[in-house]
């Protein structure tokens, strides 16, 4: 019998837009693949609206809050249906920068030192030396994302500014020189490494994200085996430790600016990695023999409910 899979897309979080080119490219491919598929753009009602059509399976491909921080999943945990990526702990858990780190911290995965702060508290004093990065607790897609250089006065003013619309809790982390690399994890196996190199933007931000042409992907990452190694290695001791299912992308940063060596630093997991023409997972995956079709079917079938 066929499996009707809902998909899950929209939304109403700061990343809806990439929701929506992530919803649509997952529910085309199911389609083709032979899937039933039901597609969901997500209002306040989504729990009303599951119940009446009992799908099989929920392909969540909403991003952001509500949709990757364990608020869905504990919806789709009591309507019992099965659902893919990770369950409600780790969604919430990865979602928290700052809880997410500390948990990375404590099973030895290294991370940049940071401090978590009232963004009213920053004043005009510098809360740690330059550079360094504001980042809100709970956004993802580099939404609020503040660089503050070596050569800056003071902190950014839109940081306690009205304008400012990512909560008032925020992180203040050490800025890390380097390259960008990314690598995704797929069950229990760490895929490749790729290296993201923004082409015109001084760092990975929103539009070198999702804008075609905002980035390139260096897929595999041209960086020595044992660097290669070690990024695999962490990426999946970050999924293994925040207790993620399904697909997960971990970012780091590696600087080789001294030696080969270097520093490697991991920033954050994504539970819910984007999946647009795009998009980094696709990407990697592919390039460890999984077409689209075959990661998101594996993704259907790898879903259950108490994850």
């Amino acid at each position: 019998m066929t499996k009707h899979v809902a998909v899950l897309f929209g939304g109403f979080s700061s990343e809806r837009p990439v929701s929506l080119s992530s919803g649509k490219a997952c529910a085309d491919e199911l389609e083709a693949c032979g899937y039933q598929v039901t597609r969901i753009d997500v209002t306040r009602d989504v729990g009303s609206v599951l119940s009446a059509l009992k799908p099989d399976v929920v392909f969540n491909a909403l991003h952001g809050p509500f949709g990757e921080d364990g608020t869905i999943q504990g919806i789709l945990e009591y309507l019992a249906i099965p659902y893919t990526h990770s369950g409600v702990l780790a969604s919430a858990l990865a979602m928290n920068k700052v809880q997410a780190k500390k948990v990375a911290k404590a099973a030895g995965i290294p991370v940049a030192e940071a401090k978590v702060l009232d963004r009213f508290s920053i004043g005009d004093k510098h809360p740690m030396q330059p550079p360094y990065v504001v980042k809100p607790v709970n956004e993802g897609s580099s939404f609020g994302v503040v660089i503050v250089k070596e050569d800056q006065s003071h902190p950014p003013q839109i940081i306690s500014s009205p304008e400012w619309g990512y909560g008032d809790v925020v992180m203040v982390e050490r800025y890390v020189y380097g390259r960008e690399l990314t690598c995704a994890v797929m069950g229990d196996v760490a895929l490749g490494v790729t290296e993201i190199i923004p082409t015109g933007h001084s760092f990975y931000d929103y539009d070198s994200k999702y804008v075609a042409g905002g980035s390139k992907h260096e897929c595999p990452a041209k960086i020595s085996l044992n660097i290669y190694q070690k990024i695999q290695t962490l990426a999946l001791k970050a999924h293994q430790a925040i207790g993620c299912r399904g697909v997960s992308r971990s970012d780091f940063r590696y600087d080789d600016r001294h030696s080969e060596n270097g520093e490697v630093i991991w920033l954050e997991v994504n539970t819910q990695p984007g999946m647009t023409p795009t998009s980094l997972v696709p990407e990697i995956a592919a390039q460890a023999g999984h077409s689209f079709g075959e990661l998101l079917s594996w993704m259907v079938e790898d879903a259950s409910c108490l994850r």
